[in-house]
């Protein structure tokens, strides 16, 4: 096996895999996933949209909700290129330095999502315990530092990642599993030594997502005593149902992922179709499916696109 990265002036090429079992030119496959990231960016622009020019949701939870809009479509966008060029056209290869490149977004964004989630768990906590407070607390200020604190850490936490696999060397046959460059994929096809690597990446993502999830799950541990204190079933109830949808959003985020890291660790016995599924819905689903939760269980988002639904058809008759 060959152990460097170039040979003379050849750039270094990655096979990307699509989903095995299926062929390279299945339409039925390129169709679906085409409309799947229309359905992606259609969903989270109108909510971007409906954010900005409507100044009743100019409010904390929805700037909140505004950000992980703007880190799901970054997430879609990361994918997108290289999705649609297989099961399109047929390309399956990437070179070495545009493999970095989407490797490094996929995982900032993931970083800046679950980020976000955090946010908004905070935003709930402080809605839900201190309702007093919460104008004081969640000003325009901290909500701008913390979205900026948010951003800041999902670039910078990444960026050894990519600059640590840079200069390693490849073995060939360079053939990925999935449609887009992951970290781990990536370096199971080193030759040399990749305990730093591996160190690192895992630490990356204790401090990022793992810390996220223990941060949210105490919030929501806070939340549940504050409305079990509730004397009134139906305020606990009210109380309640403003936490479903980033619960939902939550879910959608964290089971897929947990999901693939456990399959990265333990279940490399198991078939290659069940490695690329769960990759695939970690990166697929969160963005498709937070704006319609958003939509469906927000009564002011879904009283707005009624409104915009009601104005076009008055239009139309007119």
């Amino acid at each position: 096996m060959s152990s460097s990265n170039r040979t003379g002036s050849s750039p270094l090429i990655f096979i990307l895999t699509g989903i095995p079992s299926l062929p390279m030119s299945s339409y039925w496959m390129a169709l679906p996933l085409c409309c799947l990231y229309l359905l992606m960016i259609l969903g989270n622009c109108t909510l971007l949209w409906m954010i900005k020019t409507d100044h009743s949701l100019h409010t904390p939870m929805y700037y909140f909700l505004s950000m992980l809009s703007v880190a799901d479509l970054g997430l879609s966008l990361s994918t997108l290129p290289t999705m649609l060029a297989i099961f399109w056209f047929e390309s399956t290869s990437l070179c070495f330095e545009a493999c970095i490149v989407q490797m490094y977004f996929i995982h900032s964004f993931s970083a800046i999502e679950s980020g976000v989630l955090v946010a908004m768990a905070f935003d709930r906590f402080v809605a839900i315990c201190y309702p007093l407070r919460y104008a004081s607390v969640l000003t325009s200020s901290l909500i701008m530092k913390v979205g900026g604190a948010i951003f800041m850490r999902g670039v910078c936490v990444v960026l050894p990642v990519a600059v640590l696999i840079k200069n390693m060397p490849f073995c060939r046959p360079r053939v990925l599993s999935h449609s887009f460059c992951l970290h781990q994929d990536m370096l199971r096809l080193v030759c040399g030594d990749v305990r730093v690597n591996s160190l690192y990446g895992l630490t990356a993502v204790i401090l990022t997502k793992g810390l996220d999830s223990l941060t949210i799950l105490l919030f929501y541990m806070m939340i549940i005593r504050a409305i079990l204190s509730i004397v009134s079933k139906e305020a606990q109830a009210k109380a309640f149902s403003t936490c479903i949808s980033h619960l939902c959003a939550v879910l959608i985020f964290y089971i897929p992922l947990i999901g693939l890291s456990i399959i990265h660790r333990f279940g490399k016995h198991l078939p290659p179709l069940t490695h690329t599924l769960l990759a695939d819905a970690y990166l697929l689903v969160p963005p498709v499916l937070s704006p319609l939760v958003y939509s469906w269980k927000t009564k002011q988002i879904r009283r707005r696109i009624l409104i915009l639904l009601c104005q076009r058809g008055t239009q139309q008759q007119v």
